[in-house]
């Protein structure tokens, strides 16, 4: 973690018992049910005797497998001290298990990498899945069935208080594989410190994909060894004239390692050949007119592109491209390609085709907006659906996949209504019910869900300048997308997805979080 904060977990009037038989998930929900984000696949919560973390309780995990052991110590220390003098400590997993105790196991049956079982008795709290994401996954879920108790900076709370979860049965797996939030850091700068947050924020609810947008006409955000100047004079200024900012090649592999940690997939983003003044006021060479252009602070779009007849500007992308795929060991390169104005569409066309044949040449897919599907797509390019007016069901209907982020719907910098003070409105006012209570497949009808790759939320920072202006547009929205993103359409309920989101106002309190708190909402 980025800051010495445990997890505030939920209320326990809130996740005490419901029926002990299984609950149709869709059903009215009983009086006292649980509340957790996303809805799991199946959930059963027991009468029966909770599971309480004492002294004595340690977290076991298989021998000689460190990466369910880093769950396992992450685990601890969301319990924290709350339950007691110290953290429950991580051992290997020997010939028997002591009393009241966590295990982390690997059950190879469990076919699906993000799949996992969850099983809490009173003596015993299991999680199961074949792959250590689905471990992670399970841990998520048990974190939001654990009480409130939190520790501030190493004050322990009332040790009288026990730290218990209810009996309960979950077996859960993702409806998408591509589960996203994206974070502009072009228009304004944020730090390694700041980005960790969030990407912590977006683990806790399955998100596991961050698309960061690193280059933009206002700043260029990426050390790049090759073209120094990109970061030095195009990294210099933001939205509004500030001081911006860059990451190094060192920040940059940090910030990928901390994400993989907590199984999100960095998405590097450098938006070409349009949204391009940063790189363009740092290499002349790269302006069809050989002449730098002024720094650019404000928020138009569509004025700028790179020289797509020379030469120059391909050796620049493939530079770019080498270097960002040499620190990115997840799969994607993200293109952009949207808001061009100043080509003709066969330059547009001719430009996508020659960039995706580069990405591909350095072991990369690639991700662009909705925009390059007027191209000649490779079959492993995927496009990102934004704009709302423009159907992706024909790029579906070409065998394209496609990644759903609907503007209307998704968009965290929208505003929420006329009433609130950041973002903008261009794309609509996005409620809570307006984020949550619609389906992505509905977009592409009638080709098969299975044209969709995932959800994915954006957050474009024209009006953001800290995180807690960031945190304040995307919660409790990114809650939404997250349960869009995870659970089955057949499960999902407005009426009931609202009462658990309002219990997350507690974890949100005691995380720090900026939140909006929706008058749609029961708080």
């Amino acid at each position: 973690m980025t800051r010495p904060v445990a997890i505030l977990l939920l209320a326990a009037g809130i996740v005490t018992t419901a029926c002990a038989t299984h609950a149709p998930i869709g059903s009215a929900p009983p009086a006292r049910t649980h509340a957790v984000i996303p809805l799991p696949q199946s959930i059963e919560i027991s009468r029966d005797r909770a599971f309480t973390i004492t002294p004595q309780t340690v977290i076991v995990v298989p021998q000689g497998d460190e990466r369910v052991a880093a769950i396992g110590r992450s685990l601890s220390a969301w319990i924290g001290i709350a339950a007691a003098p110290q953290p429950p400590p991580v051992q290997p997993a020997g010939p028997s298990i002591p009393p009241a105790s966590i295990v982390l196991t690997v059950d190879t049956s469990l076919a699906s990498a993000e799949a996992y079982e969850l099983t809490i008795t009173a003596e015993r709290v299991t999680i199961a899945a074949s792959q250590p994401a689905g471990l992670f996954y399970g841990a998520q879920t048990l974190r939001q069935l654990l009480p409130p108790f939190v520790e501030y900076g190493g004050v322990r709370p009332d040790a009288a208080r026990p730290v218990s979860a209810p009996a309960a049965r979950i077996v859960d797996a993702p409806r998408f594989a591509w589960r996203g939030a994206m974070l502009d850091v072009a228009r304004h700068f944020f730090t390694t410190d700041e980005v960790k947050r969030y990407i912590d924020l977006i683990s806790l609810y399955k998100l596991n994909r961050l698309h960061l947008h690193l280059a933009d006409d206002q700043g260029w955000r990426i050390e790049i060894v090759s073209w120094p100047e990109l970061a030095r004079t195009g990294g210099r200024t933001q939205v509004g004239g500030g001081a911006g900012g860059f990451y190094t090649q060192r920040e940059y592999a940090d910030l990928v390692a901390y994400a993989a940690q907590r199984f999100v997939t960095i998405v590097p983003e450098i938006d070409m050949p349009g949204h391009t003044n940063a790189a363009l006021t740092s290499y002349a060479e790269l302006n069809c007119n050989g002449r730098a252009p002024e720094p650019y602070t404000g928020i138009d779009v569509g004025f700028s592109a790179v020289c797509v007849e020379s030469d120059a500007t391909y050796r620049f992308i493939d530079d770019v491209v080498r270097e960002i795929a040499a620190m990115t060991p997840g799969p994607y390169m993200h293109i952009g390609g949207d808001e061009v104005k100043t080509l003709t569409r066969d330059q547009y066309a001719a430009f996508i085709n020659r960039v995706q044949r580069i990405v591909e040449s350095h072991g990369k897919q690639v991700v662009g907006w909705d925009e390059i599907g007027a191209a000649d797509l490779l079959p492993t390019s995927i496009v990102q659906h934004w704009r709302p007016k423009e159907s992706p069901a024909a790029l579906a209907a070409r065998g394209v996949k496609v990644i759903v982020s609907a503007a209307n719907r998704m968009y965290l910098d929208m505003k929420y209504d006329q009433a609130t003070a950041l973002g903008l409105n261009w794309a609509a006012y996005i409620e809570v019910r307006d984020a949550y209570d619609w389906d992505p497949a509905a977009l592409l009808a009638p080709a098969p869900e299975s044209s969709i790759v995932g959800v994915e939320a954006p957050l474009w920072s024209e009006t953001t300048t800290t995180m807690r202006d960031v945190e304040f547009l995307a919660f409790p929205r990114l809650a939404a997308v997250a349960e869009i993103g995870w659970s089955r359409r057949e499960h999902r309920r407005w009426n009931e997805f609202k009462r658990r989101l309002g219990a997350q106002a507690p974890r949100w309190t005691a995380l720090g979080v900026n939140f909006y708190r929706s008058p749609q909402v029961p708080w």
